[in-house]
């Protein structure tokens, strides 16, 4: 890829996110969850912890965000979507700290339901606006 046609890419990126509706900006973060997971995942196969290990924290972080963003009280199950993030999260540090494929293979199943949930919930969203 030349220098153009990155900076073509980046600024293309850049301005997805910044016209991105909220239920879009979500997808997109479950988008990259899931890329960090099966990242992650194929690292630790491949016995490369360091990658992994990147690739992990990514995810760590999205979830954590995902964690600290959620209104618990205000959303309808907003617990369990709590306690499902949480149990993610935990899989993903197992992942990370012990090196278990499985575990790291657990977390992308949730990630990648957790993806298409809210990529059917965003298009019922867009059709209702519409």
């Amino acid at each position: 890829m030349t220098t153009s046609q990155f900076s073509a890419r980046t600024a293309y990126q850049g301005n997805s996110v910044a016209t991105a509706t909220p239920s879009q900006l979500l997808v997109m973060l479950f988008e990259r969850l899931v890329l960090d997971c099966e990242r992650g995942l194929r690292a630790l196969i491949a016995q490369d912890r360091e990658a992994a290990h990147v690739q992990l924290v990514h995810a760590q972080a999205i979830v954590t965000e995902l964690q600290s963003s959620l209104d618990v009280e205000g959303m309808p199950a907003g617990r369990e979507l709590l306690a499902l993030y949480s149990f993610l999260q935990r899989r993903l540090i197992q992942a990370n700290v012990t090196h278990q494929p499985v575990a790291a293979k657990d977390a992308l199943v949730i990630a990648r339901d957790l993806c298409e949930t809210w990529r059917a919930a965003a298009r019922l969203a867009m059709s209702g606006a519409q």
